[in-house]
């Protein structure tokens, strides 16, 4: 059975205020040093509140990454044509991330949550493999003769999402030289 939320709905307003407080806090403090009693200090709700609508500072941080509210131009994919380059590029990113104090942290609260919440799990699927800029740049490549014509883009998405996964997991920050074999690895030209 799917996470079921009990209790009053959530006021937008209220859940708005909680996001943005956690992402000042966490802009600020880091993950590390980022706790529900000051989010709900900066966001003036209750600590209440926000453990009845997230049980964990790691949901918490999922939604807010997820809305776009941390690191949002870390997860968006370049397109300035080359789609090797611009998925090279944004590989090398999201490494440089994970070698940052709260970066690999903030990853590991991610992959936490979506293994914790169907919900979080769904959103990080769509959002970072399957319906996101990613599977659209892949598809762009398609279309301007960079891949395959039958090239499976939601699965290179997924491809790519869970070797920065793995990279996150193990706590070895991947380098350049990994992006590029990565990368050489699942584009396959047209032949």
């Amino acid at each position: 059975m799917p996470n079921q939320r009990r209790g009053a709905p959530r006021s937008e307003s209220a859940r708005l205020a909680i996001l943005q407080a956690t992402a000042r806090l966490f802009a600020q403090r880091g993950y590390e040093h980022l706790s529900i009693e000051g989010i709900a200090a900066e966001a003036g709700v209750s600590k209440q509140t926000i453990y009845r609508w997230w049980p964990a500072k790691s949901d918490l941080v999922a939604d807010c990454l997820l809305d776009g509210m941390l690191l949002p131009s870390r997860l968006t994919i370049p397109d300035t044509g080359d789609l090797r380059a611009d998925l090279i590029a944004w590989l090398e990113q999201l490494f440089r991330l994970l070698q940052e104090p709260d970066g690999r942290g903030l990853m590991i609260s991610l992959i936490a949550a979506a293994t914790a919440n169907e919900q979080i799990g769904g959103r990080l699927r769509d959002s970072l493999g399957g319906d996101s800029s990613l599977a659209a740049r892949l598809a762009t490549g398609v279309e301007a003769g960079q891949l395959r014509g039958d090239a499976p883009v939601t699965e290179l998405g997924e491809a790519l999402v869970g070797a920065m996964i793995v990279k996150a997991l193990s706590g070895r920050p991947g380098e350049s030289a990994d992006a590029v074999r990565l990368v050489d690895a699942l584009l396959v030209p047209p032949g």
